[in-house]
């Protein structure tokens, strides 16, 4: 049967690493927008890349399962890249969770059912999860393993705890390395992998929205402030993910790869740290 190589959120990220481990095996395209799905299509379809694509959501049970079926239908799924979510200033905190949160771990739960052995999933996470404050053991134990289902009625993550959005984006960042770690056992039962990639500030449309944001001027002090000084580019996540997707990363599952110019480094021990009280 044909490989299949399923990528969610067709934006420059996902389409950075689905050209790198995708020639040769079938590309399922899936986004909540088929415009978007439409136009990176017609590019990998160009460059020789067997494309296809669906609309999914998610934040929706019914419709991950679909896309599911969908990818087993069209042969064995070999790959996951998960690049969907919003950002803090694309959606309010309870929007944030069900998506970035709730989405994620539906889609770890119901591609983990399928995944062929040998395969192996990357899900972008971000930076901010790193700039979280620390969680108790029993914090992060509830992040990693609560029920899909009941995942969203956690105390931790009612409208009255997280009230901002930036808030709600770092908790459910950190739940997706979190959970990525738990879900590494259960994909390994398959003899499949899966990790993490928490980007920094990398030159997307997403990327573009917050320096345009209410937060800009803060992102472009994070830029100049960095180690690195500047912005990295989806190619550079890309090369990233190959390793972890490819045969090389084989011995690396259930762990998060911080890749954000040093702006984390800064924040603890650099000039980006927040003033002590």
């Amino acid at each position: 049967m044909s490989q299949v190589i399923v990528v969610i959120g067709a934006g420059s990220i996902g389409i950075a690493i689905a050209r790198r481990i995708g020639f040769g095996k079938r590309i399922l395209l899936a986004d909540l927008r088929h415009e978007a799905t439409d136009a990176a299509a017609r590019v990998l379809s160009d460059a020789g890349f067997d494309t296809s694509t669906t609309v999914v959501d998610i934040s929706s049970r019914a419709s991950v399962e679909a896309l599911v079926a969908k990818a087993n239908d069209m042969g064995d799924v070999f790959g996951m890249i998960h690049a969907a979510g919003v950002s803090p200033s694309q959606a309010p905190p309870e929007v944030i969770l069900h998506v970035d949160l709730y989405g994620t771990a539906l889609l770890l739960e119901e591609f983990g059912k399928v995944i062929a052995a040998g395969g192996s999933g990357i899900v972008i996470a971000s930076q901010s999860g790193h700039r979280l404050r620390a969680l108790s053991a029993d914090e992060d134990r509830l992040l990693a393993t609560t029920p899909v289902e009941e995942l969203m009625r956690l105390p931790m993550l009612q409208p009255d705890v997280v009230t901002d959005p930036l808030n709600a984006y770092q908790i459910a960042k950190r739940g997706n390395s979190l959970r990525v770690k738990a879900e590494a056992v259960r994909w390994a039962k398959r003899g499949a992998r899966v990790n993490t990639i928490s980007p920094g500030i990398i030159m997307t449309p997403l990327a573009n929205d917050e320096l345009s944001g209410p937060r800009g001027e803060g992102y472009r002090r994070m830029i100049s402030l960095s180690p690195a000084g500047r912005a990295g580019t989806p190619d550079e996540v890309g090369a990233v993910g190959a390793l972890l997707m490819g045969p090389d990363g084989g011995f690396i599952t259930g762990s998060d790869f911080l890749m954000d110019g040093g702006v984390t480094a800064s924040y603890f021990y650099g000039p980006l740290a927040p003033p002590k009280d």
